[in-house]
């Protein structure tokens, strides 16, 4: 009876706040937290804040203590006591007491008991959602981060289990987010050893999402049930949220370990999963820091560019799609640096195509062509991403792009800007000018320019246009087809698609403007370079049904957007002059050519002549299409482009009535108040540098034919120039007078051309006269002059030995512009 008495002395000598804890305690755990009792302790705990500390303390022990002995219904009861004392307190003194709290989290956690584990998380989700008044700035969540990454990776054998642990690991990663983005020291969880932790554990997570396009787009709201069952929504919407809250400083570190999963998983190839990866990054981080995740994608572009074809083309996929989202809002300075490391990569894709051809010469191996064909892969990647980034690019940016990629590209006159392509060799450079223009014509689509000068400045038009451009039959067509997207501001060339003899002009209903004095002082300045490239281009061997097709849209274009009444005649003139390629052959193309030639021509003089509107000279063409479409079919584009058609043998004995004749061309445009009379003269292709220079044949040999022709430059003095070679005939050469008759008639024509002929085209002559004269002078005196005088002395040698000849300063004579 005296020991009882003790014990009840020593119990009522306890502190008050052990009393209350214990309390609330039953005999048997499965009865529940005592309420009574709880309510008791809360209001102890709100009235003295001071003894919040000891409570937790207290509660930590007892905790402690039961997870030793596996009395989880106590450990329940005592969790639940915490849960219910941090929500009721709220004042300063629970900072302490959040200590305790965090540890009797942390004890359940190193648990191997699930339940524990999820009880732990649960109170750990629930602390986080609580706002603190006053900053905490010597609690860090270290082991939380790695428990709960941990945790995401759970491994149970029983599924339940499992993704009942990951569930919790996820949602506790979720709290520390949340508590620490809102805390004023909310920088720690950005540091890099906590993202290679929380990062990985979330994408390893969302790998288990079953469709994953559904879930690609801009962030949703799963239902509770879904968001609670499903790790990978879970993780996903995590994901978002903890991106969602990234700043400029920590934006990197949020982003690179998404690259080192990828990696470590080889998820590049299939990346199907890294595509949704980063198409979430780029919906959930604020627009302003798009430019920063193109920026790291471009840096490990560069990193893994030893890598398989697959791997880099997988890695291209992902910046296609991140640019597709970036370019509808902010890029910021990172638009050059994209194209620059796009088409470094197109260099590399290119070099190793060319490195693995000549390394398996002579063996045709199925590994080579399959890796022939992945390099082709990735640089139809890199084209198409190049295309889709500048398409999606304000006007001014694009211009600045264009001029860009065709300062890469390698042409003469260029190779200060080019990519390096001497290692390549002449295939290599090929295959670059064809993937950049490629490139070109995808950032082009779509370009609307107020004025063609704009569209079509000189810096960017001349390498366009330059003669290296036009050895290859893809490489015309791919100039023609940029020059197509520039020069079309209506839409209209869909409608001239496909070369034909078009019966009413008027059904296509083409779209046009007036033509502004922008348009027509660019005409002036470059349209001479515009013909010459279509005239040479009419001109080379290796033109197919397709070439034809873009040369014919391309005059129809120009002569839909840029043409006046002087522009006409020298389109009328440059078709007379490709008709006359095909008639007198002197450059002998092929009979299919010389025919394409003619049809081309007439495809293009019917459609003008209904532009113009001009019945005159309508009805001549109109009367030379349905003549040929009698005698020689061949003459049309609609039969030539066959692929069965008879050729003729030979053009010399066709008749007058199967050709469009200047005589009869200028007759009916006369009569309508047109200009004609430049028509007399026939059209010479400008001359450039580039053509003295280049390896392609010179078109100087041409125009110093064409100048000795006569000003009747018509097909009727060229169908009926033959004559016989008789006595009378040769005793008429040798007779004077025949000479200075002949001379006379040279004058007369030199002065008949610089009355009529277009300023442009005397002016280009006498440029390359000039400049001939110029190299021929600069050769002279490079033999004549000698260095002067030098008081050092000159070497001379004498008999074989050496003697230094000095001159005094005093004796030099300096020119007077040298002495004051």
């Amino acid at each position: 009876m005296g020991r009882k008495g003790v014990c009840c002395c020593c119990a009522a000598l306890r502190p008050r706040y052990k009393r209350l804890v214990d309390n609330i305690f039953p005999e048997d755990p499965k009865d529940g937290l005592v309420k009574a009792d709880m309510e008791k302790l809360t209001f102890y705990a709100v009235s003295a804040p001071e003894k919040l500390d000891r409570i937790g303390a207290y509660l930590a022990e007892r905790l402690s203590r039961d997870v030793v002995r596996h009395r989880y219904g106590y450990v329940l009861i005592a969790m639940e006591a915490l849960d219910q004392l941090l929500m009721a307190c709220h004042s300063q003194s629970i900072k302490p007491f959040v200590e305790s709290f965090l540890h009797m989290v942390a004890k359940l956690l190193e648990s191997g008991e699930p339940k524990l584990q999820v009880l732990g998380t649960n109170s750990f989700v629930k602390f986080a959602n609580i706002e603190e008044d006053t900053p905490s700035y010597h609690r860090r969540y270290d082991f939380f981060v790695s428990r709960f990454s941990a945790m995401c990776h759970s491994c149970d054998h029983d599924p339940e289990t499992q993704t009942e642990i990951r569930i919790a690991g996820i949602r506790g990663i979720q709290g520390v987010v949340r508590k620490t983005v809102n805390d004023e020291l909310r920088a720690t969880i950005w540091e890099p050893q906590h993202m290679d932790k929380i990062v990985p554990s979330l994408l390893f997570n969302m790998q288990k999402i079953d469709d994953i396009d559904s879930r690609v787009g801009p962030p949703s709201s799963p239902t509770g049930g879904e968001k609670e069952e499903n790790p990978a929504v879970l993780a996903e919407n995590c994901f978002r949220e903890l991106l969602g809250r990234a700043t400029y400083g920590n934006m990197n570190n949020a982003v690179r370990p998404v690259f080192a999963h990828l990696d470590h998983h080889r998820l590049w190839d299939p990346n199907e999963f890294a595509v949704s990866c980063f198409k979430i990054i780029m919906y959930s981080i604020q627009a302003q820091y798009s430019h920063h995740v193109i920026q790291e994608i471009l840096g490990h572009l560069d990193v893994r560019k030893r890598d398989s074809p697959r791997v880099r083309a997988g890695i291209i996929q992902v910046l296609l799609e991140a640019v597709a989202i970036a370019a509808k809002g902010s890029i910021g300075p990172t638009v050059l640096e994209v194209f620059n490391t796009l088409l470094k990569h197109l260099r590399i894709s290119v070099d190793f195509e060319l490195g693995d051809r000549r390394s398996s010469a002579g063996s045709a191996t199925f590994s080579t062509s399959s890796k022939e064909s992945d390099e082709r892969i990735v640089q139809n990647a890199i084209i198409q991403t190049i295309g889709f980034f500048g398409s999606n690019l304000p006007d001014y940016q694009r211009s600045e792009i264009m001029m860009f990629i065709m300062g890469k590209v390698p042409v003469f006159g260029a190779a200060s800007q080019s990519l390096d392509t001497s290692h390549l060799g002449d295939l290599g450079t090929r295959r670059i000018q064809i993937m950049l223009l490629r490139s070109l014509l995808m950032v082009t689509s779509g370009y609307k320019a107020t004025t063609i000068t704009n569209a079509l400045p000189p810096p960017f038009l001349d390498p366009l246009l330059s003669p290296s451009l036009m050895e290859d039959s893809e490489l015309r067509q791919l100039v023609l087809e940029i020059l197509h997207n520039l020069i079309d501001r209506h839409d209209n060339r869909a409608k001239l698609r496909g070369i034909r003899i078009i019966p009413d002009v008027s059904d296509l209903k083409i779209k046009r403007d007036k033509i502004s004095r922008q348009d027509v002082s660019f005409m002036k300045k470059h349209g001479q370079q515009l013909y010459r490239h279509i005239y040479l281009g009419c001109k080379e061997e290796d033109n197919v049904q397709k070439n034809f097709e873009l040369l014919f849209t391309s005059l129809a274009l120009t002569t839909i957007e840029l043409a006046n009444e002087e522009v006409v005649i020298d389109l009328i003139r440059l078709a007379i002059a490709l008709q006359d390629i095909a008639i007198i052959n002197e450059d002998n193309l092929p009979m299919f050519n010389r025919c394409g030639v003619m049809a081309l021509v007439a495809a293009y003089l019917n459609f003008l002549s209904q532009m113009i509107a001009v019945p005159a000279f309508c009805q001549h063409v109109t009367k030379v299409i349905e003549t040929r479409s009698v005698e020689a079919s061949y003459f049309l584009p609609e039969t030539i482009f066959k692929d069965k058609c008879n050729l003729p043998k030979s053009l010399e004995k066709h008749e007058k009535d199967l050709f469009f004749l200047t005589n009869k061309i200028a007759e009916s445009l006369g009569g309508s108040g047109y200009s004609v009379e430049r028509l007399s003269v026939p059209y010479v292709p400008q001359v450039t540098d580039e053509d003295r220079l280049s390896r392609r044949k010179s078109i100087v040999d041409t125009v110093s034919i064409q100048v000795d022709i006569l000003p009747g430059n018509n097909t009727e003095d060229k169908i009926d120039n033959t004559e016989e070679i008789t006595f009378e005939a040769l005793k008429k050469a040798i007779d004077n007078n025949g000479l200075e008759e002949q001379e006379k008639e040279k004058r007369r024509l030199v002065i008949e051309k610089f009355q009529k002929a277009p300023f442009e085209e005397i002016a280009a002559q006498c440029e390359t006269k000039a400049n001939l004269l110029h190299d021929r002078l600069a050769q002279i005196l490079e033999l004549t002059i000698r260095p002067p005088p030098s008081p050092s002395g000159t070497m001379t040698i004498t008999a074989g030995h050496a003697h230094y000849q000095s001159v005094p300063v005093y004796e030099m004579k300096f020119p007077d512009l040298c002495v004051y």
